[in-house]
């Protein structure tokens, strides 16, 4: 369980990072007009980011033996700004508490 957090943590920021770079530039480009935003870039980026962190998500649950629905909320959790930050923070003090029991 344990190597599968670090992947899960490292993914989860990037992911939200890249999802906080593409609002900023959805803004700028739907509301402030520029042109020279590179969204379709970001956007791909992250896509295959987020394809990485379900992966991620997939190995530390199947490790840690979660339940079908609180894996999809910890997936889900890469499509909201902010969230990913908050979802990283409590399943890394979840999985350590469970390592500690251990």
């Amino acid at each position: 369980m344990e190597s599968a957090l670090k992947p899960f943590r490292v993914l989860a920021y990037m992911v939200g990072v890249m999802l906080l770079v593409l609002c900023v530039g959805m803004f700028l480009n739907y509301v402030v007009r520029v042109t020279w935003w590179p969204g379709l870039i970001i956007a791909q980026v992250h896509g295959f980011l987020y394809m990485i962190y379900l992966v991620t998500v997939m190995n530390l649950g199947m490790k840690a033996r979660w339940s079908w629905p609180y894996m999809l909320g910890i997936m889900l959790g890469g499509t909201v700004p902010f969230l990913s930050f908050y979802v990283e923070r409590r399943v890394t003090q979840r999985v350590q508490g469970a390592l500690a029991q251990a």
